[in-house]
């Protein structure tokens, strides 16, 4: 699914205006009726109902919702924000449409100061001050407004977008001046910013509302953003022939691991393994080898010569692909090996974990890193990898859009909703998963799932897309059986096998 800008939502509206054809002001009507009957489907008409509406389209759409809701016999109150004296013209002509209809009375036009009405915990806000079109944070008496609004016990239900909240970057947003929604119903599509944890207060429950845009606009146009879906994995998998053996099916090697950490290159060469590869080999220190062998029977072990770290580059000729970091310890004898170990491979590379810490401690080293080599950070690894903390969510996968291009680089930023950011400057965002994912190991297991992936034969892309759609829908999975609280790393790799069964049935 791809997720446009602001200017291209707008170019989507105007296509669909022009094209299907449809007028805008009953295009206006239509998502109206989307957003009314969505409002209605969780409040009844015994709910008060205080619509407030700006001067632009996103008023218009407001003003729209008032009228129909009256007509569904809510008791509505609308205050009309023109302090320019300056609607737009399809939100005059539902202000019009509005005072048509004889029994409505509540409607207030603020063209210059006001008495905001009385918001009580049984009253539903309907905010439809701004939309998607915000370009800087409020000020003045809107800020005030938002506040008085987010101090009140009521319920708030955002059209569009919460208003004060921009649908891209709010790096610099003032956030004590954006609407906190309970209820976001949002047109079309999600917009970016919903996307970031950092916005997640701002919203509420998010509901996709479609309102039939051009498909012939969103088919051929680009976007730098996309939601990955499940028939985009279905079409990426490679499937394993009746007549398979498992030289075939990839030679994977997990350097992981040191003394007292040996559960990471357990928990790393375990979701390898239930990936589908056919071979893996653990290469950890002396010290793991008993827990190694007991706990990964499955597994080929490959010793390093020291007794608690990694110590040595080996050689990767027979290897179809490398994982690295899960475990490592920061010691510097382990730092060198490390760089030299991502130098010297011949075979594609997922660095993870303390490998990137070992980078960030050495960022000059980044420079030596091969071309498509896949990094899967969390946002602190990021933060430390690029070397200047980032103003909140957008910044950082701009950071990092900047990284994979510079460094030809496949950059997974993990997060609820990873983003994949890839040397052509697109980003993928993978749409599986849940919080309970946020416990220890979990990514050790996407680390051993792209690795296996890899050593298959899939390409970077595509291993990287794979396999964080996989991990999350193992979760999934989990997530059902066990509950978040209680889900750890090892839940995923027991559902790993649902999950490759449901993308392959």
């Amino acid at each position: 699914m791809k997720i446009f800008t602001n200017a291209q939502i707008h170019e989507l509206d105007k296509y669909t205006i022009e094209h299907e054809p449809i007028k805008s002001i009953d295009l206006m009507e239509r998502a109206a009726k989307a957003l009314t009957h969505s409002i209605m489907e969780q409040w009844s008409n015994q709910t008060p109902v205080v619509v407030f509406a700006g001067p632009g389209n996103n008023g218009g759409d407001a003003l729209a919702v008032a009228r129909l809701l009256f007509a569904e016999n809510y008791q509505v109150k609308v205050v009309l924000f023109n302090i320019s004296n300056q609607l737009s013209e399809d939100c005059a002509t539902n202000k019009q449409r509005l005072l048509d209809m004889k029994q409505f009375k509540d409607f207030t036009e603020v063209t210059a100061t006001f008495e905001p009405p009385d918001l009580t915990a049984e009253t539903l806000v309907v905010d439809g001050l701004f939309g998607s079109g915000l370009n800087k944070p409020l000020a003045g008496g809107f800020a005030s407004l938002i506040k008085y609004i987010n101090q009140s016990p009521s319920k708030v239900v955002s059209i569009d977008v919460p208003s004060g909240l921009m649908s891209e970057d709010n790096s610099f947003n003032v956030r004590a001046n954006i609407i906190h929604a309970d209820l976001t119903l949002t047109l079309h599509q999600k917009k970016l910013s919903f996307l970031f944890g950092d916005m997640q207060p701002f919203l509420g429950e998010l509901k996709v509302l479609d309102i039939r845009l051009s498909q012939e606009y969103i088919n051929k146009t680009e976007a730098q953003f996309s939601i990955l879906e499940e028939s985009d994995i279905r079409s990426r998998l490679l499937h394993r022939g009746d007549f398979a053996h498992k030289g075939q099916m990839g030679n994977a090697l997990i350097i992981a691991g040191s003394y007292g950490m040996a559960g990471a290159s357990v928990l790393a060469t375990k979701a390898c393994l239930r990936s589908g590869v056919g071979k893996a080999t653990v290469h950890t220190p002396k010290k793991n080898y008993d827990i190694m062998q007991i706990s990964v029977p499955e597994a080929v072990m490959q010793m390093d010569h020291e007794e608690t770290t990694f110590s040595e580059a080996v050689d990767t000729e027979d290897f179809d692909a490398l994982g690295i970091g899960p475990g490592l310890g920061l010691s510097e004898n382990t730092a060198i090996a490390m760089i030299s170990q991502i130098r010297r491979a011949q075979c594609p590379v997922v660095a993870d974990a303390d490998a990137l810490n070992m980078l960030a401690s050495h960022r000059a080293w980044m420079q030596q890193l091969p071309r498509n080599i896949i990094m899967t950070p969390h946002p602190l690894e990021f933060d430390r990898l690029s070397g200047s903390p980032a103003n909140g969510d957008y910044e950082r996968l701009q950071q990092a859009r900047d990284m994979a291009q510079s460094l030809h680089a496949y950059i997974l930023l993990k997060g609820h909703y990873s983003a994949l950011c890839m040397p052509n400057g697109h980003v993928c965002f993978n749409p599986t998963g849940n919080s309970g994912m946020a416990t220890a190991g979990s990514g050790d297991v996407l680390t051993g799932i792209i690795t296996a992936l890899l050593a298959r034969g899939y390409k970077q892309e595509d291993a990287c897309a794979v396999g964080m759609y996989i991990h999350g829908l193992a979760g999934d999975f989990a997530e059902k059986e066990v509950g978040k609280e209680s889900l750890i790393a090892s839940d995923i790799i027991n559902y790993l096998p649902e999950a490759f069964k449901r993308l392959n049935d």
